[in-house]
C-alpha cells in the first residue's frame, strides 16, 4: 500500500505502478475505484458513490450541529468494522478525506468551478433547519473558524475542507495503517489557513507536529524513487515556514530541496540587449541554472509529465515599441538553461519567493526577481508554477509604465483561467502543493487592487463588491470622496446578516468604539479582529491604557498577529512601561526576525530598563535588517558609546556620516576623545589608545564637513595633545586646530558683550600663544617660525585693546577687576612673543 501511497502524493501513477496495481487486490476493492477516481481528478464523481453515501446517511438525525452529525458517522464507520475489512474501511475514509481535499482545492484555487450540492449526499433531515443556502454556508464557515480569525465569507463549497478536516486532522488516531496520513494533515493544515484573515498558531502546532511525524517515518524516503516526493516535502514544509514567519527555518528546507535535486543556481552578469535600438551588447543580469556534474534524475518516470502548451495560462508578450520581450543575450549557448523537470522547476519558484521574503523592497531586488521569472517562464510546462512565476511577474511589473499595460492584460487571463473548463483538473494539481498558488478570490482581488492602482476607483469597487471585500471596498467609496456610501453598503449588509467582520469595518468607518463592542459581544468574546481594531482607534487617539487593554486581549485570542504586537510594544513605551514593551517587541522579532523598527524599538525598551548591554546587541540585530536607517544607527552610536564599544561607536559615527552629510555629536565625540587620550578600557578590557588613528581619521572627516564648531576644533586639538606632545608635527596639527576653533568662537555674536565669553576666548588666545611657542621652536626655518609667533600675538594684541576698550571703569579710566588678570596675562605674553621674535630676527 506505501507505493500507493506515494503515487497518491504525486498525484499519478507510472506506467510500471499502474500495471501492478491493476493486478493487485487493492483495485478489486471498493477503495481501489475511489483511488482511480481521484488519479483520474473524478473528485466530484467520489460523492456519487454508493459506498459515501452510505458513511453519510442515517436511519435518524437528532438536534445536532452538522459538524458533530459528520464526525459521529465517520467515527462509527471507522468504529464498526469487523477484523478484516478494518484496514479497507481505513482506506476507504482515508481516500474520501484525500478527495474532499483536492475538491475543495479545485472548487477554490484551481478550477474549473465545481457542482456538488450537499443533498447529493447529506441527509435531507441534516439540512432542514437551515431555510436558506446561505444560513447553512455561514454555519459551516463558522465551523472552520479558529483562533478567532473568521474565515473569506464566499469561499465555495467549505462542507468539502470540514470533511477532510474531520477524517485529516480529528480522526487520525483511527487511521494508523496510513503511513502518509500526516504528510495529507499537512496539506489540509495550509489549506485551511489560507482561508483565514490572520495566522493560526493551532495550525501552527499541528503543522509542525505533522512535519516531524513525516520526517521521521524512514520508508517513505527511502530507495532512488523518493527522490521526487523528498524535494517535495521539503518544498512544502518551507512554504509552511514561511508562512508563520519562521524564516531560518524555510530557507533550510528550500536548501535540502536544492541540494537534492543536485542544481546551482546562481545570478549572473550576462552582454545582452534589452532595447530594440540597442547597438552595443551590455550586462545583463541573468538566471545561470546548470546540474552539478551533469547529474542525471533518477527514476524520471516518476515525475509528472509536462502539461500542453495550449493548457496553460498565456504568457502575454510585451509589445512595447522599445524594450524587448525578454534579453537577447549575446552568446545565448553558454547559459543554455537544460530542460527541466517539475521538482526542479518547483525548487527554482521555492528559492525566488524566498530570496522575494528575504530582501527588501528596492529597485535592484525586483530586478533580481524577474531574472528568476523570466527563467521560469522560459519552461512552460505546469499550471501551478506558470501561474506562481505570472503572478509575480505582474506585481513587479505594474510599476513600470512599459510593462503595466502587459500587467493588467495578464491578471485579467490569471483571474479567467479559473472557469475555463479546456483544462483538465489532473492537469492544474500537478506540483500544486509546492507552490504556494494564491485562491482565485485572492487573484481577482490582485487584479482591483491593480485597477486601483492605475485610478479606476469604479472598476475595481466593482470587483472588491462581488468578492464581497467590503473592507477594500470601502477604501474605494472613501478615495472617491462616498464616505456616506461605505456606512450605506455596510448597514445594508448588515441587515441581511450580522457578523463580527462587519461590525468591525463600521467601527472603522465611524471611528466609533460601540461597533467594536458589538462584534466583541457577537463573536461571544472570541473575535480577535474587534479588540485589534477597537485597540488601534484607541492608539490614534492616544488612549495608551485602553488601548494595551485591547491589544492584550487580542494577542491572548491569536498570538501570531504581528502588527498588534508591535502596535501594542508602542502603546507600552508611550506608558512607560518598558517591561510590557520589551515582551511586545520581542514576539514581534520572533515572529518577523528581519523587523528592523521592532529591533530598534526593543533596544529602546532595553535602554529605559537599564539593559545596556541586551540593547547594544538588540540594535546590531536592527542594523542587519536595515542598513539605511540614520535613526537606528545613531541609537547605536550613543549605546555603543555607553557600553564602551569604542569601536563600534567609530564605524556608526562613520556610517551616518554616509546617510547625513553634516552629521554631528559632539558630546560622543568628547567621550571618544576623552576615551582615546586618557588610554580608558573598552567593554572587552582593550586600552582605547589603540583607536587614535581611527579616531584621528573621523575627527578630520567630521571637520571637513562641519567646519564653524569650535568644540570639535579643540576636541581635534586635544587628540593631537593640546601642544603637549614630544612630536612636532601633533604640536603643529595642535596649533592648527586650536586657531581654527578659536575664529569659531570669535566669530559667534555676543562674546565681546559677556564678561565670561571674553574670558573663555582670550583663554583660548592665550593657550594658543603657548602652543605656537613651542611650536615654533621645533621649526628649523626661521621665517616660518616669525610667522607662527607673529600670528599668535597680533591675536592677543587685538584681544588686549578691546578689553581694554569694553571692559575699562569711566571713572578711574582703569580695566574691570574682573578681567584685570587676563589682560595682564596678555600683555605678558605678548612681551614674551616679541622677545622671542627679536631674537629670532637676530639669527636671521
Amino acid at each position: 500500500m506505501l507505493a500507493l501511497e506515494r503515487s497518491l502524493l504525486r498525484g499519478f501513477l507510472s506506467a510500471a505502478e499502474s500495471l501492478e496495481w491493476k493486478q493487485g487486490e487493492v483495485a478489486a476493492a471498493e477503495s481501489g475505484s475511489l483511488l482511480q477516481l481521484i488519479f483520474d481528478g473524478e473528485y466530484e464523481a467520489i460523492f456519487s458513490k454508493l459506498a459515501i453515501r452510505n458513511i453519510f446517511s442515517a436511519s435518524s438525525v437528532t438536534e445536532e450541529d452538522i459538524d458533530s452529525y459528520l464526525e459521529k458517522q465517520i467515527l462509527a464507520y471507522l468504529d464498526c468494522s469487523a477484523e478484516g475489512d478494518n484496514v479497507e474501511r481505513q482506506r476507504l475514509m482515508f481516500l474520501l478525506g484525500v478527495s474532499s481535499l483536492q475538491l475543495f482545492v479545485q472548487s477554490n484555487w484551481t478550477g474549473p468551478p465545481v457542482h456538488l450540492k450537499l443533498q447529493d449526499f447529506l441527509p435531507p433531515a441534516l439540512l432542514q433547519k437551515f431555510c436558506e443556502p446561505k444560513m447553512l454556508h455561514a454555519a459551516i464557515l463558522k465551523m472552520l473558524v479558529l483562533d478567532g480569525e473568521s474565515v473569506y465569507t464566499l469561499t465555495s463549497h467549505p462542507i468539502l475542507l470540514l470533511i477532510a478536516r474531520i477524517i485529516l486532522v480529528n480522526s487520525r488516531h483511527k487511521l494508523p495503517s496510513l503511513q502518509t496520513l500526516s504528510w495529507w494533515t499537512l496539506r489540509c493544515v495550509n489549506i485551511h489557513q489560507q482561508l483565514l484573515e490572520e495566522r493560526s498558531p493551532e495550525l501552527f502546532t499541528l503543522a509542525q507536529t505533522c512535519i516531524k511525524q513525516v520526517t521521521e517515518a524512514e520508508t517513505l524516503f527511502t530507495g532512488g524513487e523518493s527522490w521526487h516526493l523528498a524535494v517535495q516535502f521539503h518544498l512544502e514544509c518551507a512554504y509552511t515556514f514561511l508562512y508563520y514567519y519562521e524564516y531560518k527555518r524555510a530557507k533550510q528546507c528550500f536548501s535540502t530541496a536544492k541540494d537534492i535535486t543536485k542544481l546551482q543556481i546562481n545570478l549572473t552578469g550576462a552582454l545582452g540587449k534589452r532595447t530594440r535600438f540597442q547597438e552595443k551588447y551590455v550586462a545583463q543580469l541573468i538566471l545561470d541554472v546548470q546540474r552539478t556534474d551533469e547529474f542525471l534524475l533518477p527514476h524520471s518516470e516518476l515525475s509528472p509529465a509536462p502539461t500542453p502548451l495550449e493548457n496553460l495560462t498565456m504568457n502575454y508578450d510585451l509589445n512595447d515599441d522599445t524594450v524587448l520581450n525578454e534579453i537577447k543575450l549575446a552568446d545565448a549557448d553558454q547559459y543554455q538553461i537544460p530542460d527541466l523537470c517539475a521538482e526542479e522547476l518547483a525548487v527554482i519558484l521555492g528559492i525566488c519567493i524566498d530570496f522575494q521574503k528575504n530582501n527588501p523592497i528596492h529597485k535592484l531586488t525586483e530586478e533580481e526577481l524577474l531574472a528568476f521569472t523570466s527563467c521560469l517562464l522560459s519552461q512552460p510546462k505546469f499550471w501551478a508554477i506558470q501561474t506562481s512565476a505570472l503572478l509575480l511577474r505582474t506585481k513587479l511589473e505594474k510599476g513600470s509604465t512599459r510593462r503595466m499595460e502587459r500587467a493588467m492584460k495578464q491578471t485579467q487571463a490569471l483571474a479567467d483561467q479559473f472557469e475555463d473548463a479546456n483544462t483538465s483538473v489532473s492537469e492544474r494539481m500537478k506540483i500544486f502543493y509546492c507552490c504556494q498558488v494564491p485562491p482565485h478570490w485572492a487573484i481577482q482581488h490582485q487584479l482591483a487592487s491593480l485597477l486601483f492602482e492605475l485610478g479606476c476607483t469604479s472598476s475595481a469597487l466593482q470587483i472588491f463588491e462581488e468578492l464581497e471585500m467590503w473592507e477594500d471596498a470601502v477604501i474605494c467609496y472613501e478615495r472617491a470622496g462616498q464616505h456616506g456610501k461605505a456606512e450605506e453598503i455596510l448597514r445594508r449588509e448588515l441587515e441581511k446578516k450580522e457578523t463580527p467582520g462587519l461590525y468591525c469595518l463600521l467601527g472603522d468607518v465611524l471611528k466609533d468604539h460601540q461597533y467594536y463592542d458589538k462584534a466583541w459581544e457577537l463573536s461571544r468574546h472570541r473575535s480577535a479582529r474587534a479588540q485589534r481594531s477597537k485597540g488601534l482607534l484607541h492608539l490614534r487617539n492616544r488612549e495608551f491604557r485602553q488601548c494595551v487593554e485591547c491589544f492584550e486581549r487580542s494577542v491572548q485570542i491569536n498570538p501570531m498577529q504581528l502588527g498588534v504586537w508591535f502596535s501594542l510594544g508602542c502603546a507600552y513605551i508611550a506608558l512607560e512601561g518598558y517591561e510590557g514593551a520589551a515582551k511586545a517587541f520581542q514576539r514581534c522579532v520572533t515572529l518577523e526576525p528581519d523587523n528592523a523598527e521592532a529591533w530598534n524599538n526593543l533596544s529602546t525598551a532595553y535602554i529605559r530598563l537599564k539593559q545596556k548591554i541586551k540593547a547594544f546587541r538588540t540594535l546590531q540585530e536592527a542594523l542587519k535588517c536595515n542598513y539605511e536607517h540614520w535613526q537606528i544607527w545613531e541609537n547605536y552610536l550613543l549605546t555603543s558609546t555607553d557600553v564602551g564599544e569604542f569601536s563600534e561607536a567609530i564605524k556608526a559615527y562613520h556610517r551616518l556620516m554616509d546617510l547625513r552629510d553634516k552629521y554631528k555629536d559632539t558630546q560622543v565625540l568628547a567621550i571618544l576623545v576623552r576615551a582615546v587620550v586618557d588610554g580608558m578600557a573598552d567593554r572587552s578590557g582593550e586600552v582605547a589608545s589603540g583607536l587614535k588613528g581611527k579616531l584621528q581619521e573621523l575627527l578630520g572627516r567630521v571637520t571637513s564637513r562641519v567646519t564653524n564648531d569650535g568644540e570639535i576644533w579643540r576636541l581635534y586639538a586635544r587628540l593631537y595633545g593640546n601642544g603637549q606632545n614630544d612630536s612636532g608635527e601633533d604640536i603643529e596639527k595642535s596649533l592648527q586646530c586650536l586657531t581654527k576653533a578659536h575664529k569659531c568662537e570669535i566669530q559667534s555674536s555676543d562674546w565681546e558683550k559677556d564678561v565670561s565669553s571674553f574670558k573663555e576666548v582670550v583663554k583660548g588666545a592665550i593657550e594658543i600663544a603657548h602652543v605656537a611657542v613651542r611650536c615654533s621652536k621645533n621649526k628649523s626655518n626661521h621665517q616660518e617660525a616669525l610667522q607662527i609667533l607673529s600670528s599668535a600675538r597680533l591675536n592677543l594684541r587685538g584681544l588686549s585693546s578691546k578689553a581694554k576698550q569694553l571692559f575699562v571703569d569711566v571713572a578711574s579710566n582703569e580695566v574691570h577687576s574682573e578681567i584685570a588678570d587676563e589682560v595682564t596675562t596678555m600683555d605678558n605674553m605678548i612681551a614674551e612673543l616679541q622677545e622671542l621674535s627679536n631674537q629670532l630676527r637676530d639669527q636671521c
